[in-house]
């Protein structure tokens, strides 16, 4: 078996490749960062530890690694020979990696017509849906009739916390000891990909907004309400009790949502909610507010974790207080080192904070979610 893991970073290591390897694939890395796949190519190994009081280790032997750009013929032909496909480059580079998938389709079906399974492991809801339409961008009428047939496109739920590497880490990985990995199936074409610790469900769409409704969003109260606090990492921030109530109204919050609109239990909710909170403050987990934080446009999306339960508690008649003051403690995170941070405190110097929710929720002005949160 062999599977192409496009992403060599922390999570395409330390999660999904750690996975691959351990299921028997042979697993081969494809990346555009230079030192990181001279350094794959020279191991051919790495290793990931578990961060937790026993300092349990896993060695991820015999992998293989191709620059991306430079060499995109090795590229095409691991494309065209792979059963598995995985992705862990962030939402925003889905784009980017699509004309190469597409190449490498090409290819394939020159050669054979085998069938291929493509997982984009990202943290978005729909995100190998995603990578399917800019793929087929590509593609011809005929070839989009090929990928409909032979190529499973199925949309998948990771979570697992992947902190701030320390810069002597090289090519290990530290992450945490829980993961979870859900697949959609009825996407999947030919055999089930053979990954014993995948769960594989018929409607990913509970998991998956269990997860952002719940870590994501839940990270992220931390890191705002933490930054506001003026405190440095998420675990100062869950054992700060001002900080940790906010943390703690947001997750209730969320957890009235996914009650109503998936069926989760009351007392399925409190688990996983109890569950989460001890991943945040698990000790040798040390992860910054800034670093949790980045990217706040995007998280201001309304589709993403902070604005889109927002608006669907509003829908239910609910009022997302605590929801809402997570919304207004990003507007004032500011972070020089992140682009997107910059950004968003440059559209509110000139356009004020109910133009940059506007801009970037596309919300109207005076929308009752934009009042509630500058009246906070």
């Amino acid at each position: 078996m062999k599977a192409l893991q496009i992403g060599a970073g922390n999570i395409g290591r330390g999660f999904i490749g750690q996975l691959l390897s351990e299921a028997g694939y042979e697993l081969c890395f494809a990346d555009i960062n230079d030192d990181l796949i001279k350094k794959l190519q020279n191991r051919q190994a790495y290793r990931v530890e578990l961060a937790g009081e026993e300092k349990q280790g896993i060695d991820v032997e015999n992998v293989e690694a191709v620059h991306s750009m430079h060499q995109e013929e090795k590229l095409l032909e691991r494309i065209a020979e792979a059963e598995l496909i995985t992705t862990a480059v962030g939402p925003n580079v889905l784009k980017s990696i699509a004309p190469a998938l597409a190449k490498g389709l090409q290819k394939r079906w020159r050669e054979h017509s085998r069938p291929l399974n493509i997982i984009a492991c990202e943290n978005m809801a729909g995100a190998t849906d995603q990578l399917k339409s800019y793929i087929k961008e590509h593609l011809t009428s005929e070839e989009k009739q090929q990928a409909d047939m032979f190529v499973g496109f199925a949309n998948a739920a990771v979570d697992r916390i992947v902190p701030e590497q320390p810069p002597e880490n090289e090519l290990a990985v530290t992450v945490e000891p829980f993961f979870e990995w859900a697949v959609e199936t009825p996407s999947l074409k030919g055999d089930r990909p053979d990954v014993p610790t995948v769960t594989f469900v018929e409607d990913l769409t509970p998991y998956i907004e269990r997860k952002l409704f719940t870590v994501n969003t839940g990270h992220a109260a931390l890191a705002y309400h933490g930054y506001a606090a003026g405190l440095p990492t998420i675990k100062e921030a869950v054992e700060t009790p001002a900080v940790y109530e906010k943390f703690k109204q947001v997750l209730e919050e969320t957890s009235i949502l996914l009650e109503s609109k998936h069926g989760f239990s009351a007392e399925d909710m409190k688990q996983y909610r109890f569950k989460i909170t001890e991943r945040f403050r698990n000790p040798y987990i040390s992860d910054s507010v800034e670093r949790v934080g980045r990217g706040p446009i995007r998280k201001l999306g309304s589709k993403d974790r902070l604005v889109r339960p927002a608006l669907e508690l509003m829908e239910l008649n609910k009022e997302p207080e605590a929801l809402a003051g997570t919304i207004a403690a990003c507007l004032d995170f500011q972070y020089e080192q992140d682009p997107e941070a910059v950004e968003l405190q440059l559209q509110i110097q000139e356009n004020g904070k109910e133009g940059a929710l506007t801009t970037y929720t596309g919300l109207p002005a005076g929308h009752p979610l934009i009042k509630k949160v500058l009246s906070l």
